[in-house]
């Protein structure tokens, strides 16, 4: 047996999760390349135009994987009634199912319903040729594992922002920031300019969720609250802000929006599609940075 894991959307959230939970219970997985123009094309092919260039992107990983017996695609609908996710997390099952029928392993997130991720994982044991406990028990030795790299890498980032020099918070989505075509070429530009980047999705999750109420008590997206919740909490150690985000993301699209009026931290919002041009990021990057370090003499 053979598991497809596509390298987008979730996969920058559970990614770690997944291989080390297969590898738990010796099963192959096949995980796809780092987006290329390739995967962006296909993922076009298959596409609506209404769709954001990451779940386009997505949909490109997912035709990579046809060789494969199974395509993971959770379906991860909220994390309790006020920690929702984006309506392209709930629709992905379908419309992968609807190109690869009968192809997809699937489990279920709704704390709503009851449906947590252990149940989830433990419900996936019939198609993988596993007993219960087997399946828990490799959860939750592939948990522990994910957590001890998780802290080190919040650790190390949070470390940072005591770092000498300009310093940078990249609000956005892991699967933007390092999508090989979304974020990659702006993080490593950054970097040519000596610019140190703090990663808005490695901070403790539960606090950035906590601090995003100072600013907005309504927000429900889980993973807006985490990213807007990492400015509050790094905001007296960086000298700019980067929101990134790819078109046209509709929570992005009012969150950003929303908070960039509301800080007085130096800021730029920066909207990736498909068209977008390196040279024209660059140089509205090298024009911030800049203004950063005028500001910081």
């Amino acid at each position: 047996m053979k598991i497809g894991i596509p390298r987008s959307l979730y996969f920058y959230y559970y990614g770690d999760l997944w291989l080390r939970f297969f590898e738990e219970l010796n099963i192959e997985t096949k995980v796809t390349p780092p987006t290329n123009n390739e995967i962006i094309k296909k993922g076009n092919a298959l596409a609506s135009s209404e769709m954001c260039l990451s779940l386009k992107i997505f949909l490109g990983h997912i035709s990579y994987l046809d060789d494969c017996d199974y395509i993971l695609v959770p379906r991860i609908d909220n994390y309790g009634s006020s920690n929702q996710t984006c309506t392209n997390f709930q629709a992905t099952y379908d419309i992968v199912n609807n190109i690869f029928p009968n192809k997809i392993l699937n489990y279920n997130i709704n704390l709503e319903k009851k449906q947590n991720e252990l149940s989830g994982f433990i419900k996936m044991s019939k198609k993988l040729n596993k007993t219960k406990k087997e399946i828990k028990k490799a959860y939750l030795n592939a948990l522990k594992k994910v957590e001890i790299t998780k802290q080190n890498k919040i650790k190390e980032n949070i470390n940072k922002l005591k770092q000498d020099g300009i310093k940078v918070l990249l609000v956005s989505h892991p699967y933007n920031s390092y999508d090989e075509v979304i974020g990659k070429p702006i993080t490593d530009y950054l970097e040519k300019l000596n610019v140190t980047i703090i990663y808005s999705d490695l901070f403790d999750t539960k606090k950035a969720r906590i601090e995003s109420k100072k600013l907005s008590k309504d927000l429900y997206f889980k993973y807006s609250k985490e990213n807007i919740g990492s400015i509050i909490l790094a905001k007296h150690n960086i000298d700019g802000i980067i929101f990134l985000s790819s078109f046209p993301c509709g929570p992005d699209s009012l969150v950003n929006e929303l908070v960039i009026r509301k800080i007085d931290i130096p800021s730029i919002n920066l909207i990736v599609d498909d068209l977008s041009s390196d040279s024209g990021i660059q140089t509205r990057l090298e024009s911030f940075v800049d203004i950063l370090e005028a500001k910081h003499e």
